[in-house]
């Protein structure tokens, strides 16, 4: 497979290596950023802060139901 790629090959394996080591990185921290948002909205939401989408959907709610 290598002879494919001509006397580049070398190049060219280590810009595919590198593309794919950067992609699974911010795959990674897309992850650990998303478990740490959550996180602190559990925090934030256990010490009474609520998101204000949250109290939106409440007040429609109750005019909803008056």
């Amino acid at each position: 497979m290598i002879e494919t790629f001509g006397p580049h090959a070398g190049f060219i394996l280590a810009a595919y290596g590198v593309s794919a080591a950067i992609v699974l990185a911010l795959f990674g921290w897309i992850l650990l950023d998303g478990i740490s948002l959550r996180r602190t909205m559990r925090d934030l939401e256990a010490r009474g802060i609520r998101r204000r989408s949250a109290r939106k959907g409440a007040a429609k709610a109750a005019d909803a139901a008056s």
